[in-house]
C-alpha cells in the first residue's frame, strides 16, 4: 500500500513539474532551469567545438554558441515554461526577448573575460560560473517583462 502511495505521489509531482500549465514561479523556474539547461548543453558544447577544434577567438566563439542557446531556450520557453504571455505580437516578444539575451551576453562575455583574463581561469570554468548569473539574469528579467 505504502509503495503505491509513493508511486501516486511523484507520478502527481512529475505531472505537476513537466506536463500541467502552472503559473507558480517555482515550477517556472524549475522548468526555466530544465530549459536553461538544455540550451546550456548546446551553447557549452558550441562554445568548445568552435574554440578548440576549428580555433575561433574564445569571446566571439561565446557569442556565437551563446546565440544558439537563445534561440533554443526562446522556442522551449514560450511552448513549456510559461503559459500566460504579457505581448500578443510574436515578434515584439522576440525582440525583447532578444534584448534580455543581448544583455546575456555581455554578461556572459564580460564574466568569461574576467574569470580567463584576471583569474586566470580556463575559459570553460568562466563560462559555468557566468551560465548561473546568466540563468538568474534571465529568468526574473524574462518573467517580468514579458510572462505574466
Amino acid at each position: 500500500m505504502q509503495v503505491v502511495l509513493v508511486m501516486e505521489y511523484f507520478k502527481s509531482l512529475g505531472n505537476l513539474l513537466f506536463t500541467e500549465i502552472s503559473n507558480n514561479g517555482l515550477i517556472q523556474f524549475f522548468r526555466y532551469a530544465f530549459v536553461g539547461g538544455t540550451a546550456f548543453v548546446v551553447d557549452f558544447g558550441l562554445l568548445f567545438i568552435l574554440t578548440d577544434k576549428i580555433r575561433v577567438y574564445y569571446l566571439l566563439s561565446a557569442t556565437i554558441s551563446f546565440i544558439c542557446g537563445l534561440l533554443i531556450n526562446y522556442a522551449l520557453s514560450i511552448r513549456w515554461v510559461f503559459s500566460k504571455r504579457r505581448l500578443s505580437d510574436t515578434r515584439m516578444e522576440f525582440i525583447i526577448f532578444g534584448i534580455i539575451g543581448v544583455i546575456g551576453v555581455g554578461i556572459n562575455n564580460a564574466i568569461i573575460w574576467c574569470g580567463v583574463e584576471i583569474a586566470g581561469l580556463h575559459y570553460l570554468w568562466s563560462k559555468i560560473i557566468a551560465a548561473v548569473a546568466v540563468l538568474l539574469w534571465n529568468f526574473t528579467a524574462r518573467r517580468q517583462t514579458l510572462f505574466k
